[in-house]
């Protein structure tokens, strides 16, 4: 017996050290975003998956907002604390769908000590086709995940997240962006900077990727799209929606072009104004999408391009002659189309 006794201390004993040490990291660091301290060793945190740290953020810590921001990975890069006056928190995450919009807002407002009074859309034009608004997503799975009874237990001894505490914490030594995309612990996005030539040739790939991806013959523009913005509008009836559209290079909108989706595009303007009243457009050649040393790849804009679009929104609608982004109104989408098309030809090699 004493034997057996020794054999399970000699065999457990260096088990539970390391699972405790995994542990003690993991919370340390924080990966997860299940725990709100801030420190000088985990002040740069990766982006690993955003649905689940955001969400993690807005149910374990303090969340009181009255404004949220929705959108793709672009809009991440937007830094909600440049919409002053308001206390905005920004859920927009990778990849996210139109038809995800209801369930995140919805967590959002069940969270908040706030009530939520507006929510700022940023909207992508490629998130119109069938391909990528039709399918039924939801913040659903994430949600009953992040309530689970030991979550953020089985979190802190995961093998997983301590290879993404050891990155962030090498990182925040080093106090360096090494990722296209690095959240400090305020929620605010940074991108890796890149030189002249590395920005090109991620410009050309990711030209290349939409072309075969999602423009071209992969394109078909969702004849169910508006009637997805209008639920949501409807769903929200004491929400102030402000939306806008993101704006990629004029180098990717050429491709666009060249694809044969300036139709749908002008469709999906329309769409987005006649349902909402009116959208900020960013997307068409401008002095920002003219000049790749916004972007890092074309798609993807740096965050000083996130801080004009917030200064702008805040200026209102009714700001005339701006240099980038155009508040487009039923009264006045016709003629900011034509000019659109105008601009767009001047893109023409």
């Amino acid at each position: 017996m004493k034997q057996a006794k020794q054999f399970i201390v000699i065999f457990f004993l260096p088990v539970i050290l390391i699972l405790s040490g995994i542990a003690a990291f993991n919370f340390y660091i924080d990966p997860y975003w299940t725990y709100g301290h801030n420190h000088s060793y985990n002040d740069h945190q990766i982006s690993v998956d955003e649905r689940e740290q955001k969400t993690n953020r807005v149910y374990f810590q303090d969340f009181s907002y009255d404004t949220i921001i929705l959108g793709s990975s672009r809009t991440a890069y937007i830094n909600q604390n440049r919409f002053r006056g308001m206390k905005a928190y920004n859920y927009s995450v990778n990849n996210m769908s139109i038809r995800e919009y209801d369930t995140f807002l919805q967590f959002a407002e069940k969270q908040s000590t706030q009530k939520i009074k507006r929510v700022i859309i940023g909207m992508d034009f490629f998130k119109s086709s069938i391909q990528e608004s039709e399918q039924p997503v939801s913040l659903r799975n994430y949600e009953e995940k992040v309530q689970q009874r030991f979550y953020r237990a089985r979190n802190l001894i995961s093998l997983d997240l301590f290879k993404y505490a050891l990155q962030n914490f090498q990182m925040s030594k080093n106090n360096e962006v090494s990722e296209l995309r690095v959240y400090d612990r305020h929620n605010i996005a940074y991108a890796k900077k890149t030189n002249a030539a590395e920005r090109l040739e991620n410009t050309e790939e990711k030209i290349e990727r939409f072309r075969d991806e999602f423009y071209g013959r992969n394109y078909q523009y969702n004849p169910r799209y508006k009637e997805y913005l209008l639920l949501f509008k409807q769903r929200h009836p004491d929400v102030e929606l402000i939306v806008f559209t993101t704006p990629i290079s004029a180098r990717l909108f050429q491709t666009l072009i060249e694809e044969g989706q300036l139709d749908d595009y002008e469709r999906w303007l329309r769409d987005i104004t006649s349902v909402f009243g009116g959208v900020y457009n960013f997307m068409y050649p401008n002095k920002v999408t003219l000049d790749l040393n916004n972007y890092f790849d074309g798609h993807h804009f740096y965050p000083h391009v996130g801080d004009q679009i917030a200064a702008r929104i805040l200026k209102g609608p009714h700001v005339q002659n701006s240099a980038f982004g155009v508040y487009v109104t039923d009264a006045t989408i016709d003629a900011h189309l034509k000019e659109v098309e105008q601009l767009a030809k001047q893109l023409a090699p």
